[in-house]
């Protein structure tokens, strides 16, 4: 529709960077083990979209899952194509532990978030508690030996970001620093949507950030996106990341814009 592709870009799509995170959820060891494999699949789809990323934080759990990751990505319309991924994905399915083969039902949350450019979000130092410890965990020889590992907290909104990826403090300074403007950036964001159009952040909270956004069903090998109400199959090719995660992304933004345009031709009536 000629009218669809005319719509100007949404207020955070001008955002090319965006901080993608990956949180396990209810349901334990299984919710982590699920978390590792939905990290992995985003981490395949920001190569098979030619973007450039960098791993800003990595948390592993005793059986080789992810209590939480985040990833810096840069790309072109990096964040128009992620954003559809955050909420909450549950997965079913009998994990690897359990003897009696019986279903868990499990969650894991991912958030995107746009980051800001230089001149959006500016930070005083006056304003910045910045600590210093040494790494924990796996991370080779450097563990506990340099006080590589950054934590910066924002003292006017208590927000905070911390780094130990790199054996570099500087580096890992960098990477906290970034993520914490993005952060900020989305707090500033919400504040200002709740402000000005109550109706769209009802619809992007909707389309976004909802609860359940899709349930991965293994025994059934299904794949459900419950905001278009459809379903796919063949896990194993969709957790690749490649053409079928495109392709439901493709029509989640189809189905975002006949809804902005709906919303459009409904204001232009009620003049």
């Amino acid at each position: 529709m000629v009218m669809v592709a005319l719509l100007p870009n949404e207020a955070e799509d001008k955002c090319s960077d965006v901080m993608l995170e990956v949180s396990a959820g209810v349901g334990g060891q299984e919710a982590m083990l699920f978390a590792r494999e939905l990290f992995d699949m985003y981490c395949n789809y920001i190569n098979h979209k030619d973007w450039d990323m960098q791993v800003a934080q990595l948390e592993f759990s005793d059986l080789g899952g992810l209590r939480h990751a985040s990833v810096l990505v840069s790309g072109e319309d990096a964040f128009q194509y992620l954003k559809y991924e955050a909420g909450v994905h549950r997965v079913q399915r009998v994990p690897t532990t359990e003897k009696s083969g019986r279903i868990h039902t499990s969650t894991v949350s991912v958030a995107v978030l746009p980051q800001p450019d230089e001149i959006e979000i500016v930070l005083h130092s006056k304003d910045l508690n910045i600590e210093t410890k040494r790494a924990s965990g796996a991370g080779g020889q450097h563990v506990n030996k340099t006080e590589s590992a950054v934590r910066i907290t924002h003292l006017p909104t208590g927000i905070s970001a911390e780094c130990q990826v790199d054996r570099s403090q500087i580096k890992n300074r960098e990477i906290a620093m970034r993520t914490l403007k993005a952060r900020i950036y989305q707090q500033q964001l919400a504040e200002q949507l709740s402000r000005t159009n109550t109706t769209r952040k009802q619809q992007v909270g909707c389309s976004m950030r909802s609860e359940k956004i899709r349930t991965y069903n293994f025994n059934q090998d299904r794949i459900t996106d419950h905001r278009l109400g459809c379903s796919y199959h063949n896990m194993e090719s969709f957790l690749l990341g490649g053409d079928q995660l495109n392709s439901l992304i493709h029509q989640l933004k189809e189905m975002r814009n006949r809804e902005r345009l709906l919303q459009i031709l409904s204001d232009v009536q009620s003049h």
